[in-house]
This record gives structure tokens, C-alpha cells and sequence, in this order.
């Protein structure tokens, strides 16, 4: 059920999707933040942003391992 304090949704940037997603890896989001994701990302730049984001995360892993190991 949409909510009529949304607005009209806009398509936004692929920076505001690395934002969604890198906000959504930490677990931190205001649900007004989720709600207007929800009709304004677009999908192909949701799955671009949360690959990148798993590299970076397992880049970040191993090199933490790497480190540690030293």
C-alpha cells in the first residue's frame, strides 16, 4: 500500500543507490529512507551497488587477514 506522503517516485542517481546500499550493509536506515528507496531505485543500479559493495567487503576482509597474518 503506497503512502501519500511518498510522492511521486523520481528515479534517482547511481550515488544515492551506493548510499542506499552501503546505509543497508551497516543495518543503519530510517524507514522513510527505505520507503522512498523502494519506488525510486532502479533495480540494475541496486545490483551494481550491492556487487560493488561485496567486493569492497571482501577486498576489506582480506586484506584485514593479510594484515594479521604478517
Amino acid at each position: 500500500m503506497l503512502d501519500k506522503n511518498l510522492g511521486p517516485a523520481t528515479e534517482r542517481s547511481f550515488l544515492a543507490t551506493l548510499a542506499a546500499i552501503a546505509w543497508s550493509f551497516v543495518g543503519l536506515r530510517r524507514k522513510a529512507d527505505f520507503d522512498r528507496d523502494v519506488t525510486a531505485l532502479n533495480p540494475v543500479y541496486v545490483i551494481l551497488a550491492g556487487l560493488i559493495g561485496v567486493a569492497l567487503f571482501i577486498a576489506t576482509l582480506v586484506g584485514v587477514v593479510a594484515f594479521a597474518t604478517r
